[in-house]
């Protein structure tokens, strides 16, 4: 595997501009190599060469043996690969003819940053696709053996991310988290202070239900179960560390029953 620092970047960058290439963003699904879909598995066969994330579980990476292997991985706060030079090196590989797959953990579609390398290759004309995966939270709800969502309690299923771009406004959870909602939140952990406090000021129960998977279908995969009050503490006493899912449940009944205290209440 192929480590390239960012200041080599540009020996991609003069393309012969040969007919042929094409860029796969495929998804490599939470973590288990067995998860990978079938089409996964063949684009990653067909490669010549691969840009792969940090999370990428490097038992996947054993199905591309024939492709130049290139790490461009970024961590939360920490941007040695900024977005901008991934995009010029997948498209630079493309335009040299080559089949270039871009590895993404979980799903691409599902905050993965897809929108600019698939403009990015629009701009140049390359043949682009994407190849789902298995989202982060649907592997969370696997791990705890439990449907994301519940006949009765939970129709309705927000995918929401937790953390956002430097500078931009901290993502509305309280207008999503209805009665009737399971909240999947990406890249919580380091905001779960901030995520419970700000739901808990908006009239959440605190006694709303919440489960907390790690590293899903890894070997490091762990578990926690707490209430929307308790989130914090939960994280911090576990020691609960990114990758994470965070899945709120604001169940019917639980809202039914406190308006139905608060209306016994008002007429006492």
């Amino acid at each position: 595997m192929t480590m390239l620092p960012v200041s080599l970047a540009d020996a991609f960058l003069t393309p012969d501009r040969r007919k042929g290439g094409r860029i796969s963003l495929v998804g490599a699904g939470p973590g288990a190599a067995d998860l990978l879909t079938l089409r996964a598995l063949n684009r990653l066969q067909e490669a010549e060469i691969v840009f792969y994330d940090r999370l990428v579980d490097p038992d996947v990476l054993e199905f591309c043996p024939q492709a130049e292997r290139i790490y461009v991985g970024k961590e939360v706060g920490r941007h040695a690969w900024p977005q901008e030079k991934i995009d010029e090196v997948i498209v630079a590989a493309a335009l040299q003819g080559r089949r270039v797959v871009r590895l993404k953990s979980g799903d691409p579609g599902v905050f993965g940053r897809a929108t600019e390398e698939l403009a990015a290759a629009a701009e140049h004309d390359i043949p682009i696709e994407i190849v789902p995966g298995v989202s982060a939270a649907s592997a969370a709800g696997a791990a705890l053996n439990r449907s994301l969502t519940e006949r009765g309690a939970t129709d309705r299923l927000v995918f929401a991310t937790a953390t956002c771009r430097e500078g931009d406004e901290t993502p509305e959870w309280v207008e999503v988290l209805r009665p009737g909602t399971t909240l999947a939140l990406y890249m919580g952990v380091r905001k779960a202070p901030k995520i419970a406090a700000d739901l808990l000021a908006a009239g959440v129960p605190g006694e709303v239900e919440v489960e907390i998977v790690a590293s899903a279908t890894t070997v490091r995969e762990k578990v926690a179960r707490t209430c929307l009050s308790e989130l914090a503490a939960t994280i911090a006493r576990e020691e609960i560390a990114n990758p994470a899912i965070i899945l709120i449940r604001y169940a019917k009944p639980l809202a039914q029953s406190r308006a139905m205290a608060v209306g016994v209440a008002a007429q006492a």
